[in-house]
């Protein structure tokens, strides 16, 4: 499947606004990352609601349908259509019949949250708190963690244009094993940027056992659970862990590190 990744949209919009220095104040413009509603339609039933910065739109609804197991692979996703309604946006994807018939079973209606990973689930029982090992080898040692991080931390903010344009949003990176940044999505929401550079991973095909994911935020469990079903063996994050995040990396066994810095991290698994 090859998408249309390109967006017009900057992911912000000009807002006024009266800025105060001290005893002084001006009337100018600020830039604002964009917010708005984004319907997740599997064919034709609508999924979630997500609340998203308006932009790689189609990689997002990939990314989604791939870290919420919603089809087990690139290919079963068949086509995906976006359509602006100016203050909202539908994504339309059309997946494989016998995904779908899981989809209908798995009874998941969310209406989600810029910053919530589980908002909208029926029941308990609909946690996926028990993930299988992943099936990559680690990329690291001791002589070889840090310098990688260092490199990272060093590298993300260079590719970090919606920050700072805006100084609201978040950054998902992929990292080779040495820690080069080659890819950074940015969303108001931590697991949008994720679900962006995840659906740019499968379209491109990567191995995504032989890098790293480099995030802005802390460490929350959605995070390391999406990691967990891409094979992803190690999330590197500039903030700290929930004790979730660390249960599900330790028995995924992903390599969960935070506190990132180009000086020092903490490893926690």
């Amino acid at each position: 499947m090859k998408l249309d990744t390109e967006s017009d949209r900057t992911g912000f919009q000009e807002r006024p606004v009266l800025r105060r220095r001290g005893a002084d104040a001006s009337r100018t413009t600020d830039r604002v990352a964009e917010e708005l509603p984004v319907a997740l339609v599997f064919n034709g039933i609508s999924h979630a609601v997500m609340m998203v910065t308006p932009r790689e739109l189609q990689p997002f609804a990939l990314g989604f349908a791939l870290t919420e197991g919603l089809v087990a692979q690139g290919s079963d996703v068949f086509d995906i259509e976006v359509h602006d309604h100016e203050r909202s946006f539908e994504v339309e994807i059309t997946i494989a019949s016998q995904e779908f018939v899981q989809l209908k079973q798995q009874r998941r209606s969310m209406a989600g949250r810029s910053g919530c990973g589980v908002c909208g689930i029926e029941s308990l029982e609909l946690l996926d708190l028990k993930p299988a090992r992943i099936d990559a080898a680690p990329l690291h040692d001791a002589d070889t963690l840090q310098p990688a991080i260092a490199r990272a931390a060093a590298e993300l903010g260079q590719h970090q244009e919606l920050m700072r344009a805006t100084g609201g949003v978040h950054a998902a990176a992929w990292c080779d094993a040495g820690g080069a940044v080659l890819r950074v999505c940015e969303d108001v929401g931590r697991h949008n940027a994720l679900d962006k550079l995840i659906g740019h991973l499968a379209l491109e095909d990567v191995d995504m056992r032989s890098g790293f994911v480099f995030m802005s935020s802390r460490a929350s469990y959605e995070l390391v659970r999406k990691a967990a079903r891409m094979n992803i063996p190690m999330l590197a994050t500039i903030s700290a862990p929930s004790t979730l995040a660390i249960d599900i990396a330790t028995e995924a066994g992903i390599k969960l590190v935070s506190f990132c810095r180009q000086d020092g991290c903490v490893e926690y698994t």
